[in-house]
């Protein structure tokens, strides 16, 4: 089978069309790619991207530069080139998984389709996605290629699209883990990880009884970990006992009781033993203050 003809306009590039073409690598295995604002050319291509006037998703036409743009979303964000590849592509990059689908979407794609079409509520302030792509442009004071500059940009692009689908399904799947936990805690309190998994938004939307997470570290360690009060916040729902503070090994053993205590945060927002059990032991004593 030839390989498909794809093309989007020559010139300035932005976020949008740079990444509908990184989306499509994960779509055709191969395909080649026109930049180019010639009508004929637009008009015998295979796939459209932001430009050539026409959003036609059964026939692979992804502008929204036409009267009346291209539909918005239930949210009121409006679709660029990058939300409308999304649309159609979108599941299946995504391995039929429309909760990730639909999580790339909200994390990701609305955001790079927002700052495109100007609908900057509740964008965040400061040097953006979109605004990095755009650095990828040839400055006026260089003689660079703008095509150059957009393969570097769509391999970027690329990356950071592979990066964000891997983020949210490991946010996905920790879900899942962490809410799993929790249903089986024996005290609601005090929530076992059988290994470290993200849990503050899980926990916060879910529990409002958890006040520690244990779970083993990385090192080899067995860690209890307080719940704050919301995500991001430094006030915790209930605080390791003061006595604690900054304490490691045989002063914080001396402390605790616990033999294998190995050290307790200043903060009193984490600490950890060598052992579940001791760990355990720190969650019932904690409690108890």
């Amino acid at each position: 089978m030839n390989d498909k003809i794809v093309v989007t306009h020559s010139g300035n590039f932005h976020a949008d069309d740079v990444f509908s073409v990184a989306a499509l690598k994960s779509v055709f295995p191969t395909f080649t790619l026109i930049r180019t604002r010639d009508k004929d050319i637009i008009a015998k291509a295979d796939v459209v991207i932001d430009v050539g006037g026409e959003h036609d998703a059964a026939t692979d036409r992804f502008d929204h530069h036409q009267r009346g743009g291209a539909g918005e979303r239930d949210n009121g964000v409006p679709y660029s080139s990058f939300g409308l590849i999304w649309q159609k592509y979108g599941l299946a990059i995504c391995e039929n998984n429309q909760e990730l689908a639909n999580a790339i979407d909200a994390g990701l794609v609305s955001t790079i389709d927002a700052i495109d079409c100007g609908h900057v509520k509740g964008v965040a302030e400061g040097i953006s996605l979109s605004q990095t792509i755009s650095m990828f442009n040839p400055t006026w004071q260089e003689e660079g290629d703008f095509d150059s500059g957009f393969n570097e940009a769509v391999d970027f692009a690329a990356r950071i699209l592979a990066r964000a689908i891997a983020a949210a399904s490991g946010g996905l799947n920790a879900k899942a883990i962490v809410a799993e936990a929790i249903k089986n805690a024996q005290d609601p309190r005090v929530i076992v990880l059988e290994k470290y998994t993200p849990w503050k938004k899980t926990v916060h939307t879910l529990s409002e009884q958890a006040l520690y997470m244990v779970y083993p570290s990385q090192s080899g360690q067995w860690m209890i970990q307080t719940v704050p009060v919301e995500p991001g916040s430094f006030e915790d729902r209930k605080s390791l006992p003061k006595p604690w503070a900054g304490l490691s090994d045989a002063e914080l053993q001396a402390e605790t009781g616990i033999e294998d205590a190995m050290f307790c945060h200043n903060g009193l927002f984490i600490a950890g033993t060598a052992s579940f059990e001791s760990t355990m032991k720190m969650a019932e004593l904690a409690l108890k203050e």
